[in-house]
């Protein structure tokens, strides 16, 4: 059987760049990106500070404007956000008055101005599925971080996208709450087979979450320096981490990105 090499990606950047006004004069952060990411990918973009990461993920989502070029999402060029995009940020910016089901399906009510019963329900299924099952009465000052980002990512998949934009979401936990989120969102990705662009700067992070790394160039014109594919098969445990080929990617993306090899 032939295969299908016409398959329209799921995200696909075309000579991107991106270039602000600032108080110092033009500062330009991205320049000749172009990329591909195809449906049910789980994709980590990596670099160093300053190099755009987060740029590219807003432009996704509609929240930005590149200034040339063309990002197109299922072929459609992106002009403003979409019903099929999900965003987990840095923080899961949860009302702290709401209950976790309240908070869970607040972007429906927001834009609707109701919540159905099975909008509802779908909270609960949803809060089950990122370890928080029986929580939906409880507010979220009675919860961890990592209890507080797990409600954020069960309200980004509550209109099931079919994108998941993720920026940084476990920055901000401590070492044990991050290794442990990671293998959860693992879990859960294995369960929705989201297209998945994770934006980190943890090198361990992006080898055990992706199917594929984009690392940046440094900024300013940041561009994708290099595309390198996972060899571990999934599920992946601490036992694939210790694999020989999955240490010299550590390895390599460690040399690149602390030596400032990346150009």
């Amino acid at each position: 059987m032939a295969v299908n090499t016409n398959v329209t990606p799921a995200i696909q950047f075309t000579d991107v760049e991106m270039t602000f006004d600032t108080r110092a004069g033009e500062l330009i952060a991205l320049q000749h990106v172009n990329l591909a990411i195809n449906d049910h990918e789980f994709i980590a973009v990596l670099g160093p500070s300053g190099c755009g990461k987060s740029t590219l993920m807003r432009i996704v989502a509609g929240l930005l404007k590149p200034s040339a070029g063309t990002v197109s999402v299922h072929g459609e060029n992106v002009v403003e956000p979409r019903d099929d995009i999900g965003i987990v940020f840095q923080k899961p910016t949860l009302l702290p008055w709401a209950t976790l089901e309240d908070n869970v399906v607040f972007p429906m009510k927001h834009k609707f101005g109701r919540v159905t019963q099975e909008q509802r329900e779908r909270a609960h299924e949803l809060l089950k599925l990122v370890g928080l099952a029986s929580l939906e009465n409880r507010r979220p000052g009675r919860l961890s971080g990592g209890m507080q980002q797990r409600v954020g990512i069960a309200r980004a998949l509550l209109h099931n996208p079919d994108i998941l934009l993720m920026d940084e979401p476990f920055s901000a936990l401590d070492a044990l709450t991050r290794e442990e989120m990671g293998y959860e969102l693992q879990n859960i990705w294995q369960e929705h087979r989201k297209t998945v662009m994770f934006i980190t700067h943890s090198i361990v992070e992006a080898v055990l979450l992706a199917d594929r790394i984009i690392v940046m160039s440094h900024g300013p014109g940041a561009h994708v320096a290099e595309d390198l594919r996972v060899p571990a098969p999934r599920p992946r445990t601490g036992d694939s981490m210790r694999l020989s080929e999955m240490q010299d990617l550590v390895s390599h993306l460690r040399d690149i990105l602390m030596t400032k090899k990346v150009a």
